[in-house]
Parts: C-alpha cells; sequence; structure tokens
C-alpha cells in the first residue's frame, strides 16, 4: 500500500512538473494576406530576444527573389572588432494557403520557422521562431525599414509578443547609431 502511495504522489509530481514547463511552441497569427514581394529588400535589426548566432550590431536582412522561387537572405552585422558578419540562407514558403510561415535553412541539414508576425511591408515587421521553447530554441526580432523605429511602433509589436507568453523584458535593443554603424551603410 506504502510503494502504491510513492508511485501515485511520483507521478503526481511528474504531471505537475511537466504542465509548469511545458516546452512546446506557441501557434501565434501570423500576417494576414502575406506578399512575399513587397516583403523584399532591406530591413534593420530593432530589437531581439538574444541568440547565440547572431552577435553584432547595426545588424540588418536583406531578401531577394532567387530563380528557384525561394527567397535569398543576407543577415549581416557589426562585430565588436569592426568586422562585418555575414550569414547566407534561403527561405521558403512550406504552403502557400499561409505564406507568412516561411522555413530559413542557414545549411542544407536544418531549417527553422521564420513567421512574420506583423509587417506593413515599408516600416515594421515582427518576426517569431521557436522549435522548443524550454531549451531557448525561441527566437523574436523587430526589423524596420529605416535604423530607427518609433518607440508606440516598437512597444505595439512588444504587446503582440507578450501575447504570446514571452517575456519582452529579455528583448535587446539592437545599436543603429548612424556614426557607429557607417561601415555597414556603404
Amino acid at each position: 500500500m506504502k510503494a502504491m502511495q510513492v508511485i501515485l504522489l511520483t507521478l503526481l509530481v511528474v504531471l505537475v512538473t511537466s504542465a509548469q514547463y511545458d516546452d512546446s511552441c506557441p501557434k501565434p497569427d501570423v500576417q494576414a494576406n502575406f506578399d512575399v514581394s513587397k516583403y523584399l529588400g532591406k530591413w534593420y535589426g530593432i530589437k531581439k530576444l538574444p541568440t547565440p548566432f547572431q552577435k553584432g550590431e547595426c545588424s540588418t536582412a536583406f531578401y531577394s527573389l532567387k530563380s528557384s522561387g525561394e527567397i535569398g537572405v543576407l543577415n549581416s552585422g557589426l562585430l565588436e572588432d569592426g568586422t562585418i558578419r555575414s550569414a547566407v540562407a534561403t527561405a521558403t514558403v512550406k504552403d502557400p494557403s499561409d505564406p507568412a510561415k516561411l522555413a530559413v535553412s542557414f545549411s542544407p541539414e536544418s531549417s527553422a520557422p521564420y513567421w512574420v508576425l506583423s509587417t506593413d511591408y515599408e516600416g515594421h515587421s515582427l518576426v517569431y521562431s521557436c522549435t522548443n521553447r524550454q531549451s531557448g530554441r525561441e527566437y523574436a526580432w523587430i526589423l524596420s525599414r529605416e535604423p530607427t523605429l518609433p518607440e508606440e511602433t516598437v512597444k505595439k509589436l512588444e504587446d503582440v509578443l507578450s501575447s504570446i507568453g514571452i517575456d519582452v523584458d529579455k528583448m535587446a535593443p539592437t545599436n543603429q547609431n548612424e556614426n557607429y554603424c557607417s561601415v555597414m551603410r556603404q
């Protein structure tokens, strides 16, 4: 009898712990009627959840249409030592009925979600990616067509992220100071 109580108590603890640490990713609404062709071009990083793979300041993302119909991705940033670091990738629309849910691949072996939650194509973009929330594979970026974005727009986009459980206090601003980033803008 005592062994059964220990087993039940252990099972209860496991269930409660599992419920508290759900590692599944949220499924937020994405940009309705997303038009990839309007999204192409240069975007500046404004704020992001810190990532192990995106270092530096003055970050930009440039999207172009490839002859294959895929989207070419060129991400660049300025490292502390003055070096420009770039990464090349390919993005694809996996489901034409849901074009705001893209997959981006920096290597042939793997891809990650690139979901456009909000964009007006000319001013701002809010991007979300998650493969495993608990292990820290959850990312978000606020992008702008210009090196700055009005604070009220940033706040509105942060509210969207908060609504899906992202702690926006963890988001880091990206330095886009004109003088500091001048080498990136040549």
